[in-house]
């Protein structure tokens, strides 16, 4: 069994975060979104691992995660000129999966852990062609769509229909054989102009092909927007996070709940109430630091209080005197104080960026 791990596309929807970087490398709880995905297949015995990249961000993927040693991995890294569709993806990785069995796991997409062992032992007892994943959803609009008759069988895929005909989305995890091969190579692209695997698994049931699915029960993000994000920041947070202090607090400051705090950093009278992560480096002072907030490595925040947000590395947040709730600052970003004088507002913003006064 091998696994095929999607980490192309540009990421428009976490703009203006994708701009100088892969989505799949913005972190959660601390942990670029994409390591989640490869922790999942070591941990289901799953260790041959291909992963798609962009010529856009492919370098930077690569030079983040290694060649897998560092998971108990081996990653072989393949390119996609194109973002021409996920049917397109896996026909590129043929040279690499051959004729095994593989399970297909969007990048930027998080399942609740331990979930997938489940589903791989359900395909290895069925054996059949296609193993897919549906859940409910509210905007089923925005996913490739299955329709179901009253026994579970499914009857059509539909890639982001405008009348949805259910609200089952597919979730970004699917189970192949070989046979997918086949199948693709006999679809034409879609309207947008990609081979998508909707169709290509479509193809399969209109053949009378063995194509299964399953309702997953625990939770599934798709982290590919801000809200989206955060929410996965606080499962993760909230399901998974322990306690642990390797940096300096001092006497002054208060801790509450599970908090985890790196090396070398400091906290200076601050209240930090969890589950709260915080990296390496970091320095705190007089801050309050809420539930579900993760705070990566080499960051400052002076007078600030924060609660349910991502601040990624290298961020500098000083004397902002309103809370700050249900935001993401990007790597080496400086949010501060202007003089009073005259009284205005000043910023620099770049694109697609999203930015609330009240």
């Amino acid at each position: 069994m091998k696994a095929l791990i999607l980490s192309g596309g540009k990421g428009t929807r976490l703009r203006p975060l994708t701009y100088s970087g892969a989505k799949q490398l913005v972190p959660v709880a601390n942990k670029p979104v994409l390591w989640y995905g490869i922790e999942e297949m070591v941990a289901t015995g799953i260790t041959d691992i291909g992963i798609i990249i962009s010529p856009e961000t492919g370098a930077e993927v690569q030079a983040k995660t290694g060649n897998g040693e560092y998971f108990g991995a081996k990653i072989t890294y393949i390119l996609q000129d194109k973002a021409v569709g996920l049917a397109h993806a896996v026909l590129i990785a043929r040279p690499f999966l051959g004729d095994s069995p593989f399970v297909m796991y969007l990048g930027d997409n998080l399942i609740q852990l331990g979930d997938l062992s489940y589903f791989l032992q359900q395909f290895s007892q069925q054996e059949p062609d296609a193993l897919i994943l549906l859940r409910p959803v509210a905007n089923p609009s925005a996913f490739g769509v299955a329709e179901v008759d009253d026994r579970g069988r499914v009857l059509q895929l539909i890639e982001k229909p405008k009348i949805p005909a259910s609200n089952l989305a597919l979730v970004g995890v699917y189970f192949f054989s070989h046979v997918i091969f086949d199948a693709i190579t006999n679809i034409h692209p879609s309207a947008r102009g990609e081979l998508e695997i909707t169709d290509a698994i479509q193809y399969l049931i209109n053949k009378q092909k063995h194509v299964v699915a399953h309702k997953l029960q625990g939770w599934w993000l798709d982290t590919g927007k801000k809200d989206d994000l955060l929410e996965a920041n606080r499962l993760i947070l909230d399901t998974y996070m322990t306690a642990s202090i390797f940096g300096e607090v001092d006497t002054q400051s208060q801790i509450i709940g599970r908090v985890k705090i790196g090396a070398k950093s400091q906290v200076i009278n601050c209240t930090i109430r969890g589950p709260v992560i915080i990296g390496s480096n970091c320095y705190l002072e007089n801050c309050f630091i809420g539930p579900y907030s993760s705070i990566a490595n080499n960051a400052t925040l002076v007078d600030t209080d924060l609660e349910h947000s991502v601040i990624l590395e290298g961020a500098k947040i000083v004397g902002i005197h309103q809370r700050i709730i249900d935001s993401v600052i990007g790597q080496r970003a400086q949010l501060t104080i202007a003089p009073r004088r005259p009284k205005a507002l000043r910023f620099l913003i770049g694109d697609d960026c999203q930015i609330e006064l009240t």
